[in-house]
């Protein structure tokens, strides 16, 4: 596999198991089961997070409803259908399972490409806002599909950027409820997954100079 495919998307987040493994797909044999951590932020918010693991590593002990991991991997996306309708899925890949650390619980880091026009927006409070979709190469000739969400200067630098322009993103995966009104009139309450950027370049040095140790670490 080239080395570029593990470098330019990764994961590492850290929070409390609350659901049980749900058997997703098999590839080759191998199993995969899909469960949710809720990962703290700063504040008093959680984020839940979806993530995708291989039956080897459920055999580990510590994955149980109330207890706290870590993890790294990738963020991925894939097209599911509902309903005869194809549905974009994203969730965290696990490579490893790893020590938790003291610091950031939720941590991305990628190297991209811009696939559609970003939206740029101004909330009633005068906040700015701007909205992007990246690609992120994936070995196999796939690519990851991934929305990400910027603010303040980030969200201005963001809104005049042209499609197929890579950019280093570094930010956190959040998750987001809204609420959705259905054909018959009814409202659904949805969750919806996005990196929240607090850092972006176009310069790929930036992200090697930045990144040393995980630069070297092959996840």
């Amino acid at each position: 596999m080239n080395y570029d495919f593990l470098s330019n998307n990764k994961v590492y987040i850290c929070g409390e198991v609350i659901s049980e493994p749900v058997f997703s797909h098999e590839v080759y044999g191998e199993g995969f089961y899909e469960l949710q951590l809720s990962v703290p932020r700063l504040s008093a918010h959680r984020d839940i997070i979806p993530i995708t693991i291989s039956e080897r590593l459920l055999t580990d002990k510590q994955i149980a409803i109330g207890n706290t991991i870590a993890v790294k991997g990738q963020f991925r996306s894939y097209n599911k259908i509902f309903e005869n309708k194809s549905k974009l899925m994203l969730t965290v890949f696990v490579r490893e399972l790893v020590e938790p650390n003291e610091g950031n619980p939720n941590i991305i880091e990628l190297v991209g490409y811009v696939c559609k026009p970003p939206i740029f927006r101004v909330t009633p409070f005068n906040r700015e806002i701007c909205d992007l979709l990246l690609a992120v190469n994936r070995a196999y000739n796939k690519s990851d599909y991934l929305p990400c969400i910027a603010w303040g200067r980030n969200a201005r630098y963001l809104k005049n950027i042209q499609v197929g322009e890579k950019l280093v993103v570094t930010g956190r995966i959040q998750s987001r409820e809204y609420q959705k009104r259905l054909e018959d009139g009814k409202d659904v309450t949805k969750v919806a997954y996005e990196i929240s950027i607090n850092k972006i370049s176009s310069d790929i040095s930036i992200f090697e100079m930045d990144n040393p140790e995980l630069q070297a670490d092959n996840i």
